[in-house]
């Protein structure tokens, strides 16, 4: 039977319990939502003592499924004060699916203050004192545990910015190259893992095998579907070629990708970010595209090359080319590459950092386009200078300190690089989602500028997306016809444990969770008179085509009536 480890920081204890029969079909996000509903209490403080992290693998990450290693951390988010799940790639997932091990939960804090590491192995897990690796950024720290426990450990990650209880701070996962490159990024989670003290966890699966399904012939025959639908579909290929930013010409176009701190407007250079660009640019470098986990067949992770042949980074993503990129009006591709690997190293996510940046330069604390200074502030964060730590504690705090009004961000957290002008579907998203404003939460660019329909979209997008971080499944590696993913999850998990699930059943694990998230927050205090977006939004039209985001408020929040 799968088991549940608990690592109690107060005491300094690790214990393993066996996993409730009603926890089979629950992994990642919905796990997660389940033992923090239970356990946690809505009003604790998201750093203190009552707080707890979860980290588990969805449900069919040891059966090596192509794209289904995510690994979902679920917590009371720091910068939301919500309930929050985010969850990465990489290849710990998988291990830990295949040691059976259905969650990890952490509580407490240690009264000693010093930092731990978690060893998770075959013959159990240990927890051990690790104050030689206090300060270490994740690429040192990654190394340092390769070296001593095996090049094949995956490793679960701290930067300085997570032991510094920075809000922006993510939980690094390394990849199949080994390096620290997969980020849960948002909400926080990192300051609540440095608030446990927990400085990585180390997950050795040497001597296991991948997970056999109980009707070994159903899940080939369903896993060699779905890779024949994606080897078919135009956005995955897109994705197989270019990465995330393949889709910035015609985000562009749109006005979805953010510039100038969500003014909007064209910026000098963006040619030199096209997908097809950073595509010639690193294949002539000697960069390439990989999987970030084993069996990816999307492979849309860009392993980037600096002008010296030299690894810069890995997973240069879109959001990050625009949050770093074209929201500070910057289009230095190398730069922002830099700028990526540092924010990994630290442990910081690009979205809030970014986005907090593009405050100070709204403040005219800095210029923008002035990517020396940016760079300059990334410095400062690693080495704890004052407007670093500002910018560390995300967007709306540094709006705050800088006394604006004119703030991207959703209950807290800033605003990805999708513009609810431009994509009304995740404007909606962005209002009501449990998880705060997340795109990967709900997306759905279909008709964007309209208003009719995007509830409904927001709303199928969501339940979709739930579904898929229960289950451990990448959204990147979603076919065009999302829906088809119901019947693919239900013949998986059918072949896996033996089950009669329908596609509704499927689809009711996704409302599950968020209704389990929803009734988490409301004892929070989130009530729907929050399901709102920064007036500008309603207010400023959005360059090329003058939208504003105008959805209904009121059905906005009718969207989860009947799941209350």
């Amino acid at each position: 039977m799968d088991t549940i480890i608990r690592i109690d920081m107060a005491e300094l204890k690790v214990t393993t319990e066996k996993t409730p029969p009603d926890f089979q079909l629950l992994g990642g996000r919905g796990l997660s939502a389940r033992i923090l509903n239970a356990e946690v209490s809505a009003l604790a403080h998201p750093l203190g003592e009552e707080n707890k992290l979860v980290v588990a693998p969805g449900l069919l990450a040891g059966t090596m499924a192509p794209s289904f290693g995510r690994i979902s951390f679920g917590s009371k988010s720091p910068l939301t004060e919500t309930i929050k799940e985010s969850n990465a790639g990489g290849t710990a997932a998988q291990k830990l699916d295949r040691l059976g091990i259905k969650a990890i939960i952490v509580q407490g804090k240690p009264k000693d203050d010093q930092p731990y590491i978690v060893s998770i192995d075959s013959k159990g897990a240990q927890l051990l004192p690790a104050p030689d690796l206090s300060g270490k950024m994740n690429y040192e720290l990654a190394s340092i545990l390769q070296n001593k426990y095996g090049k094949d450990i995956g490793v679960i990650a701290l930067g300085p910015a997570g032991e510094a209880k920075m809000t922006a701070s993510t939980i690094a996962v390394t990849d199949q190259d080994g390096r620290p490159s997969r980020h849960a990024g948002r909400g926080g989670l990192g300051a609540v893992m440095g608030s446990k003290r927990i400085k990585a966890i180390v997950v050795n699966a040497e001597g296991t095998k991948a997970i056999e399904p109980l009707d070994r012939e159903l899940f080939k025959e369903t896993v060699r579907d779905l890779i024949e639908i994606l080897k078919q579909d135009k956005g995955a290929q897109s994705f197989s070629k270019f990465g995330t930013p393949g889709g910035i010409k015609f985000l562009r176009e749109l006005g979805s990708m953010p510039s100038w701190n969500y003014h909007g407007g064209p910026v000098e250079g963006i040619e030199n970010i096209y997908g097809d660009t950073i595509a010639q640019v690193n294949q002539s470098r000697g960069g390439r595209m990989h999987g970030c986990m084993p069996g990816c067949v999307v492979q849309c992770s860009i392993v980037f090359h600096a002008d010296d042949g030299k690894h810069t980074t890995s997973a240069l993503e879109y959001e990050t080319l625009a949050m770093l990129g074209t929201n500070l009006g910057i289009t230095n591709l190398d730069a922002i590459a830099k700028m990526d690997r540092m924010c990994d190293d630290m442990g910081v996510d690009t979205i809030e950092v970014g986005s907090a940046i593009a405050q100070v330069m709204e403040a005219g604390g800095i210029q923008f386009a002035d990517q020396q200074k940016v760079l300059a502030i990334l410095k400062g964060l690693r080495e704890g200078a004052p407007l670093g730590r500002i910018v560390g504690q995300g967007a709306a705090f540094t709006a705050h300190y800088f006394g604006l009004d004119r703030v991207p961000t959703s209950k807290g957290q800033a605003i990805p690089a999708h513009d609810p002008r431009a994509c009304k579907a995740v404007g909606v998203t962005y209002c009501v989602s449990p998880m705060g404003a997340d795109h990967t939460a709900g997306i759905d660019y279909r008709d964007s500028f309209s208003k009719e329909g995007q509830v409904k979209r927001s709303r199928d997008a969501q339940v979709l997306n739930a579904a898929i971080d229960s289950v451990g499944y990448c959204f990147l590696a979603m076919p065009t016809k999302g829906k088809l993913m119901y019947e693919f999850l239900a013949k998986l998990l059918n072949a896996r444990y033996g089950t009669d699930l329908e596609v509704e059943d499927v689809m009711n694990m996704g409302i599950n969770t968020i209704k389990e998230e929803l009734d988490f927050n409301r004892l929070a205090g989130w009530a729907d008179v929050q399901n709102r977006l920064p007036e500008f939004l309603m207010k400023e039209k959005l360059p090329p085509h003058n939208e504003v985001f105008d959805i209904s408020q009121d059905e906005i929040d009718a969207i989860f009536e009947d799941v209350n």
